[in-house]
């Protein structure tokens, strides 16, 4: 059903795009061609850029032992390369995953993290972060990105310097306005709802490939607790990609869940608890 939702949701979002196009009278091609090229571009530096703005650094097996034994017995549990292993010197409780492809990632995890959780919590969270990669959540990320740049783009460069017959139609100019405003807000609440679906997906398949349902959402919990508490400083665009919203602390209250980028905590460890029992 996740992976279902988030299908809809792109879908949604592409046929959005193809009907702000048609109400400006099409002719955008060259501009979706520039947002696509320079959102490829960052699709293939996203690794880098996610792992420098969370001022994440790579660690050693030595200085990390525990981490990268247990990232390795579940890598070779899902039968996918190692990723390098990063930390974060920041006392909030976090981790994130971030790479084009299984080749290609990392795992992140701050110090806090590993002060706060035991050692099962911890391999739950890893399994969490590895199933993001496994299931390719950072190129439906940039696919979601990509279209909703595009969107707020062509609306307004639409409205500015296009708009073909609807310049001279009352009901075409209606929907030319209505398309700049309306167009990016939904392309933005979509992309949250699609932000929300990985994280749930990544919790279910987590807790299947460590077998540890009830571990993740204790260290859920922990995690929880640990960002609305402590601050961290991160991206904006760099924040949705970890297990739980680092800003929370910073901004003081909980954003509503249709302007969040993670699902309510309270409902994955629902959810996840319901798995443990055998409850779908």
């Amino acid at each position: 059903m996740n992976n279902l939702k988030t299908v809809g949701l792109l879908a949604f979002m592409t046929a959005l795009l193809a009907w702000v196009v048609y109400a400006f009278g099409g002719g955008f091609g060259w501009m979706i061609a520039v947002i696509v090229g320079f959102n490829l571009l960052a699709y293939f530096f996203s690794a880098k850029m996610a792992l420098a703005s969370a001022g994440a650094r790579p660690v050693t097996e030595q200085e990390l032992p525990q981490v990268y034994a247990m990232v390795r017995r579940l890598t070779m549990q899902m039968g996918m390369p190692e990723p390098g292993i990063y930390v974060i010197d920041s006392p909030q409780p976090n981790a994130f995953a971030t790479g084009r492809s299984p080749k290609k990632a990392a795992v992140a995890v701050t110090t806090g993290i590993l002060q706060t959780l035991d050692n099962n919590e911890l391999e739950a969270v890893l399994g969490h972060e590895l199933a993001h990669v496994q299931n390719r959540d950072i190129l439906i990320g940039s696919v979601a990105a990509m279209i909703g740049a595009a969107l707020s783009v062509v609306a307004r460069m639409g409205f500015w310097f296009g708009g073909g017959d609807n310049r001279n139609n009352p009901l075409g100019a209606i929907g030319a306005i209505l398309s700049i405003i309306i167009a990016p807000i939904v392309a933005m609440l979509i992309q949250f709802a699609i932000s929300r679906t990985r994280e749930f997906q990544a919790d279910k398949s987590g807790a299947e490939i460590t077998g540890q349902p009830l571990q993740l959402a204790s260290a859920l919990a922990k995690i929880s607790a640990g960002t609305a508490r402590v601050p961290m400083r991160v991206n904006e665009a760099t924040s949705q990609l970890f297990i739980d919203n680092p800003l929370k602390a910073a901004r003081g209250r909980q954003m509503t869940k249709w302007f969040s980028t993670h699902p309510p905590v309270e409902e994955r460890i629902e959810r996840l608890q319901n798995m443990a029992m055998g409850v779908s």
